[in-house]
């Protein structure tokens, strides 16, 4: 009859495991040395040796305390909180663009479709639960074909636009053939259209931002042809637009053009996209096609398709008058004139225009009287800033051929050269050395997270945000087409970067994380937070806590983190975030134990709603 050891056999047991896995570690360590020194013979057989054995994960090594019943008074562990699920009806919910405060807003000028977001005290501190049945999203490029039903249980559009090719329900899954309102054979003809005329292939046309996105196919389409856009839609009878954008590996933000000013910095899109977005453009002074104009780089285009134009073959079909589709297209004419807009292309549907490159090759801006500018000498100052009917100057030129703001490289050329703003000296304190050494930095921290988390550059992370993205460096050392980073540039840090990371060609949004994220619960496959924490840590309208739930709204389960930041704030995010059903694990900087920054890998665990009735 076999006896059971004890505990203090399995004291001894887990002690003299111990004892082996260091020995091994450093005999290996010195093995690799003799081997690198060059006086040790069977290289080959050292350098496999030292691949199959990783001694900085220890998958066996727990480092928790383990404690009888007998033995535990409960004082020595400090306890962590445990986060309770929210109730089933708040599995898609979205604070800021919540459709019961919404309707407490006024409709004028869609401000009741804009951020409002709840009071502290309204708060949820609970986890959004998944909709039962979740599954993970089909890798990219099926995704951008195909989403589970499960994942998005919305059928309306499927009827609501069947004859327009938005999206089909086929079994238990969403099928997108890639039409539009105005492409229902399908956005490749249409981007194929607007090609011949705006310069995609060549790189130059790297970013975009589409106004009323639906589903985003426009932006999907437009991926293969290494264009990012940035699409926008509000959160209206159109339900789950912004999501099914997201759920297919599309880049995409609950917004729409309402009261206040975009949250992106001036001169960062190199065209802006409106496809029958519904969007007033001739009323109240052109307010909204100024606000495009502040976002659109010199040299930029803008497509609009839809009514009005080429109202004298289609005003039946609208179901509007002659004189009215007149009205609207004289006046969009004239505001695209007092912008400075050159009208380029006009073909069926589609009208193209092209901004001007500076100031100086706009004839009418040297008539002060016929145009208002904007008095404010920050146009990157937008969060919560109510739009104005003027037009954003541009930075002055030499001379007639030159680029308002410098001139910006064709990507993929422009990802890492030195961006015009950091160049020109338009960000202060940052030099063009500054941003060298810390790209160079970002390469090194990557090279490190992957070798930690296997999967990073694979193509299995989709959706990927950045939570304090600097200049872009992280999004740029894993810029890949499996891939796409939304770079977020809170709003109170010292210095706006964001412009610099269009520069680079890559996509980002202002943003305060004490509120939260516009977006859909589970819509990022991977978070990413360098010194986001300490950057809020003496910030009194919200806590640590409140940052963290909001980032596991967003986070897919299964999703990963990667946070790094000083070790003692890291310890108190380790804490809530163990009780946020999320495996973590602390590692040291890549440098060594001795530097205080270190590394927070997480990854949310699977679980779905169970019909919880209980108030939040």
């Amino acid at each position: 009859m076999a006896v059971k050891g004890g505990p203090t056999d399995s004291r001894t047991r887990s002690t003299v495991s111990i004892c082996i896995v260091i020995g091994m570690c450093v005999f290996f360590y010195t093995l690799g040395a003799w081997q690198k020194s060059g006086f040790g013979k069977g290289d080959s057989i050292a350098l496999e040796i030292t691949k199959r054995t990783d001694c900085t994960l220890l998958p066996n090594l727990s480092f928790d305390t383990h404690l009888s019943k007998q033995g535990s008074s409960g004082e020595l562990v400090s306890p962590v909180k445990k986060f309770k699920p929210c109730p089933d009806r708040f599995t898609d919910y979205t604070p800021c663009q919540d459709q019961n405060r919404a309707m407490k807003f006024p409709r004028e000028s869609m401000n009741y479709r804009e951020r409002h977001c709840p009071p502290q005290k309204e708060k949820l501190h609970c986890l959004v639960p998944p909709p039962k049945g979740y599954v993970a999203p089909f890798p990219w490029p099926k995704s951008r074909d195909y989403v589970p039903f499960a994942n998005c249980p919305y059928k309306s559009l499927t009827v609501e636009k069947a004859i327009q090719n938005w999206v089909q329900f086929e079994g238990n899954v969403f099928r997108f053939p890639g039409g539009g309102t105005q492409f229902p054979q399908g956005a490749d003809k249409y981007i194929d259209q607007l090609a011949s005329v705006i310069p995609i292939a060549n790189g130059t046309a790297r970013t975009a931002l589409d106004t009323g996105c639906g589903v985003a196919s426009w932006g999907a389409y437009l991926l293969k042809r290494n264009v990012l856009a940035m699409s926008f839609a509000p959160r209206d009878s159109h339900e789950a637009q912004v999501q099914f954008a997201l759920e297919r590996g599309v880049p995409a933000v609950i917004g729409v053009l309402g009261t206040i000013k975009l949250p992106y910095p001036s001169r960062a899109f190199d065209m802006a996209h409106c496809s029958r977005c519904l969007i007033p453009w001739g009323v109240n002074d052109g307010i909204y096609m100024m606000e495009v104009d502040r976002v659109l780089r010199p040299g930029g285009y803008w497509v609009l398709s839809g009514p009005p134009i080429n109202w004298k073959v289609n005003y039946k079909g609208w179901q509007r008058t002659k004189k009215d589709l007149e009205a609207e297209q004289n006046k969009i004419e004239e505001i695209a004139e007092l912008l400075c807009w050159e009208k380029v292309s006009e073909k069926g549907e589609t009208a193209i225009w092209r901004k001007r490159e500076n100031t100086e090759s706009c004839p009418s801006r040297h008539e002060e009287s016929t145009v208002q500018m904007c008095e404010s000498t920050n146009a990157d100052d937008v969060w919560y800033k109510k739009m104005k009917a003027c037009v954003t100057p541009l930075p002055d030129v030499e001379n007639p051929s030159e680029v308002a703001g410098g001139a910006i490289k064709p990507f993929p050329s422009r990802l890492n050269a030195i961006p015009p703003r950091i160049a020109n000296g338009l960000i202060p304190g940052v030099s063009s050395q500054a941003y060298e050494k810390d790209n160079k930095m970002w390469k090194k921290h990557v090279k490190a997270y992957s070798n930690v988390n296997k999967y990073l550059l694979t193509g299995r992370y989709r959706n990927i945000m950045d939570m304090n993205a600097g200049f872009g460096g992280f999004a740029a050392a894993i810029e890949s087409p499996k891939s796409w980073v939304m770079n977020v540039v809170p709003t109170i840090g010292k210095i706006a970067t964001l412009g610099a990371v269009y520069e680079r060609g890559l996509i980002g949004i202002y943003h305060d994380w004490c509120e939260a994220f516009s977006t859909y619960p589970r819509t990022y496959d991977l978070i990413h937070a360098s010194g986001l924490f300490t950057l809020y840590k003496n910030n009194n309208r919200c806590s640590m806590e409140d940052v963290l739930l909001e980032m596991d709204r967003i986070l897919r389960p299964e999703g990963a983190v990667i946070m790094r930041d000083d070790v003692d704030v890291l310890t108190k995010v380790d804490k809530f975030a163990r009780g946020m059903r999320w495996s973590t694990k602390l590692v040291d900087h890549e440098d060594g134990p001795l530097v205080r920054e270190k590394v927070l890998y997480a990854v949310k665990q699977y679980w779905v709603g169970g019909n919880q009735t209980a108030s939040a």
